[in-house]
């Protein structure tokens, strides 16, 4: 298994063409896992390309495959587009604790990159960047500032994300938050992550404040990790993983603002997860045509429970694309037929989209790819996003 990794870590697939026209595809390993390494297992992936096409890429690099384990934020920063990467530096160290559940989002306006993160399910912290995540401002606890939640919901368990996060025109910006109000885990360590709800938190002033959204309708069971994408109309969907067995199906809800009034979710008869996190990314919109990007492990071929739970197996990380706001996927293409997981998906100034990924159970990998290549060549992004 590893030779053929390795052969796809510089592999790069071209059709016949020029320019838009050309399918491009290429994959690599970021991070990798292993006793004889420092972490034994990472996971969750969450990547973020800006405006000059610097890429970030973070990850949790963890002692153990538990939720509860030590876990480190690291990160490696690439400056041409993914196309090379510097080394992995450690971006929270909390020491024998949980740092996790990372999310990215660009602030346009204000040129600054919010960094968004939990601490043993219990604190939310923000940073910020300034120069396109060389160096970061000291981590600040927003947690107090999230207080109203508990009006709603008693949590004894809080978490972003994870993944990118969007920003509105309005300049807006909104990450999806869930909360769990679970009893302690049979180890003794750490809390169970259900029951859960899904909500968001926001901030109008370029994350100087930041305010609690609603707690959505508890139509699914144990609504928990969800990415935000903008709607057409200027709304805001939510994608949101969910524990309704055994239906298998994403959840999806819709607000006018990202905070207020959410829908009651809906399954998606389309996306199917074995209940797992998914990815989402609008790739465009008015005054093209609209686009909307999906990737999660489509493994509904495969009946098998996963280790023991009524989960199903995490693997055919399966790329889907929508040309009518998410009612149909006419585009499907598999990334990764084995074990996979998580992902996070962004795209760079011209249109290539880049989609972190977990896989084989020790490799983040990142893989980089046009329009041409996941359509086949039927359609391009002209001039870049």
């Amino acid at each position: 298994m590893l030779l053929s990794i390795v052969a796809l870590m510089f592999s790069t697939v071209m059709f016949a063409g020029a320019g838009e026209d050309m399918a491009v595809f290429d994959r690599q390993i970021l991070f990798e896992a292993g006793p004889e390494r420092d972490y034994r297992v990472i996971r969750i992936p969450c990547i973020l390309a800006l405006p000059d096409d610097t890429v970030l890429a973070v990850a949790a690099g963890r002692s153990s495959a538990s939720d509860w384990a030590d876990i480190r934020m690291i990160m490696r920063r690439s400056t041409d587009g993914g196309k090379t990467w510097g080394p992995l530096s450690v971006l929270i160290d909390r020491g024998k604790n949980v740092a996790d559940n990372p999310v990215l989002i660009w602030d346009a306006p204000a040129k600054t990159v919010h960094f968004l993160h939990q601490v043993n399910y219990e604190r939310i912290y923000h940073m910020t960047s300034t120069d396109s995540g060389k160096t970061w401002s000291e981590p600040v606890d927003i947690t107090p500032q999230l207080s109203r939640f508990q009006q709603f919901y008693k949590w004894n368990v809080i978490a972003p994300g994870p993944g990118h996060g969007i920003q509105l025109e309005n300049g807006r910006l909104i990450i999806p938050v869930w909360l769990a109000n679970g009893a302690p885990e049979p180890s003794g360590k750490g809390i169970v992550h259900r029951p859960s709800v899904a909500t968001s938190i926001y901030s109008d002033d370029h994350g100087k404040t930041w305010r609690c959204g609603e707690i959505m309708p508890d139509v699914l069971k144990n609504m928990s990790e969800t990415v935000a994408v903008p709607a057409a109309d200027g709304g805001v969907w939510f994608y949101i993983r969910n524990e309704e067995i055994p239906a298998f199906k994403i959840g999806l809800a819709y607000s006018k603002d990202g905070a207020t009034n959410w829908t009651k979710a809906e399954l998606q008869e389309d996306l199917y997860q074995p209940i797992c996190f998914s990815s989402v990314l609008r790739i465009s919109g008015a005054p093209d045509k609209s686009r909307i990007l999906f990737c999660n492990p489509d493994s509904r071929t495969n009946p098998k429970p996963n280790r023991g739970n009524p989960w199903r197996a995490r693997e055919n990380l399966t790329l889907r694309m929508s040309y009518d706001e998410g009612k149909t996927w006419p585009v499907v293409r598999v990334l990764e037929p084995r074990h996979s997981s998580y992902s996070d998906l962004t795209m760079l100034s011209d249109g290539t989209i880049l989609c972190l990924f977990e896989h084989d159970n020790r490799y983040i990998s990142v893989a980089r790819f046009n329009l041409a290549w996941l359509t086949d060549r039927k359609d391009a992004l002209r001039g870049g996003r």
